[in-house]
């Protein structure tokens, strides 16, 4: 970790620096690349080392993520793009456990873990309630199946999508939490709706081929249909094993993020423009209401206040950026989670991140205003990082960054 300290917005305070912070401005819809790429397996991450430092028990946090990686190691090429009903090598529902009980254990401050094999139960024990209530659907046709299996989620359990307009609802991107009430994002009910039907097929309960369809819109619920009657549009909606994984942690990654104003922009240049990076000559087009709005959370994160969700919690947002590089699915995320590390004064770390994303780009986006407005902001962000740490050399850092370490605000 550059010079042994630890950022303070980890543990929930941060010292006011305002020449590193600035309001959103609108932009066009974001491009997304998607592109495979191996991480250097030295790679080291943040985020515990930092909390161990600080004197945080994060045994849990350890524990929880050795168990996510131990089954993303199973997850070979094949298996990524396996549909998430037959998929077989990765345990999904263990897996968002997982991700749930390593995020619990870094705010909860719990000196137990979350109970995982708990509710690993408590999703197997939905399969056996819905033998006991619907065994003779099993005799019926398909349809009359599907019918029944959604009236046992959506009516008999109750389990509903989350209706928050804006964003997601905390509780709705935990598995653990969707079990307990019933409210979840798109992709925790289609994984509930696979695992149920997973176990019916393991018990020969199941004999035909079954698909998901998961609505675009923001109020559908997941729903089950029959393969042979699919057409070819209907496969690029099929929710593979990496997709599902995927939209689980960027859901995190988006709720937690710390700078949530203009959400029409990118996480990277929502983060670039909090730190001078980006080009903000639109800014004059912004409405009072939205000023008001940036210049009060950057108010509120200058000063490690994290009583609302609005405002993002940077550890969990840290959780989710190293899990998604763990799961090597886009390099993009080696870019975002550089310029998380830049805002926790992790330099020498930002920009080997940083450095790592432009080596592992291997498609590019097409010409867009937004990939021009992220190129820029990329490259002066990475001349700021050989800035500062050319000074680091020549300076020691302030020793008020320190003393703020112990200097504790409790996220919640």
């Amino acid at each position: 970790m550059t010079g042994g300290l630890v950022s303070p917005w980890i543990l929930g305070t941060f010292l006011p620096s305002s020449s590193e912070f600035s309001t959103s401005s609108p932009s066009p819809a974001t491009c997304v690349c998607r592109s495979h790429f191996r991480a250097p397996k030295d790679l080291k991450f943040v985020l515990h080392e930092a909390l161990d430092f600080a004197g945080f028990n994060t045994t849990y946090a350890r524990e929880a993520r050795e168990g996510f990686c131990s089954q993303i190691q199973k997850l070979s090429g094949i298996e990524r793009e396996t549909s998430i009903i037959i998929n077989r090598g990765v345990d999904l529902g263990k897996t968002a456990l997982y991700i749930a009980a390593e995020d619990d254990s870094l705010i909860s401050h719990s000196s137990v873990p979350l109970p995982v094999d708990a509710f690993i139960d408590r999703l197997d024990d939905l399969s056996l309630d819905y033998c006991s209530r619907y065994s003779s659907s099993f005799r019926s046709s398909p349809d009359n199946f599907l019918e029944c299996l959604e009236r046992y989620m959506y009516v008999d359990k109750g389990f509903r999508r989350s209706n928050s307009r804006n964003r997601l609802e905390q509780r709705a991107v935990y598995l653990h939490s969707v079990l307990t009430h019933r409210v979840g994002s798109m992709c925790m009910l289609s994984l509930i709706y696979s695992e149920i039907l997973k176990m019916l097929r393991m018990w020969g309960l199941v004999t035909f081929d079954v698909e998901i369809s998961s609505p675009n819109d923001s109020y559908g619920s997941p729903r089950g249909y029959l393969k042979q009657r699919s057409t070819e549009s209907d496969h690029q909606h099929i929710m593979t094993t990496e997709s599902l994984l995927l939209k689980i942690l960027r859901d995190l990654k988006h709720a937690f993020w710390p700078f949530q104003v203009d959400q029409s922009k990118s996480p990277f240049l929502r983060a670039a423009e909090a730190a001078n990076c980006s080009d903000r000559s639109t800014y004059i087009d912004k409405s009072g209401l939205e000023v008001a709005s940036a210049k009060a959370a950057r108010h509120r994160l200058e000063r490690g206040v994290w009583t609302s969700v609005r405002f993002g919690d940077i550890r969990r947002a840290l959780s989710a950026c190293e899990r998604l590089i763990i799961l090597e699915a886009d390099c993009m995320e080696l870019r975002d989670y550089g310029a998380l590390l830049y805002h926790c004064g992790f330099y020498k770390e930002s920009l080997q991140y940083l450095n790592l994303y432009k080596d592992s780009q291997m498609k590019q986006l097409p010409d867009s205003l937004t990939k021009k407005l992220e190129e820029e902001a990329l490259e002066k962000l990475i001349i700021r990082l050989n800035l500062i740490l050319m000074e680091d050399k020549m300076a020691t850092r302030p020793s008020s960054i320190a003393s703020s370490l112990y200097n504790n605000t409790d996220p919640w």
